[in-house]
């Protein structure tokens, strides 16, 4: 280092230390972390988990079921809520009955509505087709492996039960 840099240095030192000690006052910081550590006491006091009878847990679930939610996500929903299914006897399946529809067998159908409704539109896209059948073969081997009853395509006929 040259002396002029040296000399550089040490006039800009002082200054450095000098604005160190107006922006933050030594009482005010701690007085701040002290305030920092009472607030995530608050959120968790917040978080206990609600008490609830088996009925009224039941009824929850059928409730978030009207509304559109699988079964995975109404479990996500009460657990963001504080209400944590295992504390709860039944599934949430179960306690949904005939409401329940199973999550992988809806997601391949709306799947499939997408695609034949593009496919209707776009009669020249032979991937679209092509796409369409591959995931009505989906959803026949869903249904078959979960007991659902099998609707054929073009002839609309009742295959198993």
């Amino acid at each position: 280092m040259a002396k002029d840099e040296v000399k550089e240095v040490e006039e800009e030192a002082p200054v450095l230390e000098e604005t160190a000690k107006d922006v933050v006052p030594a009482e005010d910081s701690k007085e701040e972390k002290k305030e920092e550590a009472e607030e995530p006491k608050k959120e968790k006091e917040d978080k206990k988990p609600k008490k609830l009878s088996q009925k009224v847990y039941e009824a929850k679930v059928h409730e978030l079921a009207d509304s559109g939610l699988t079964s995975e996500k109404i479990g996500q929903k009460l657990r963001d809520e504080g209400i944590h299914p295992n504390d709860f006897e039944g599934k949430i399946s179960k306690i949904l009955g005939d409401k329940y529809i199973n999550a992988d067998l809806k997601n391949v159908e709306a799947k499939f509505d997408r695609v034949e409704k593009h496919f209707k539109i776009n009669k020249q896209d032979k991937r679209a087709k092509r796409e369409k059948d591959r995931i009505f073969s989906q959803i026949r081997k869903l249904k078959k492996y979960f007991g659902i009853e099998i609707i054929k395509k073009r002839n609309m006929k009742k295959v198993r039960k």
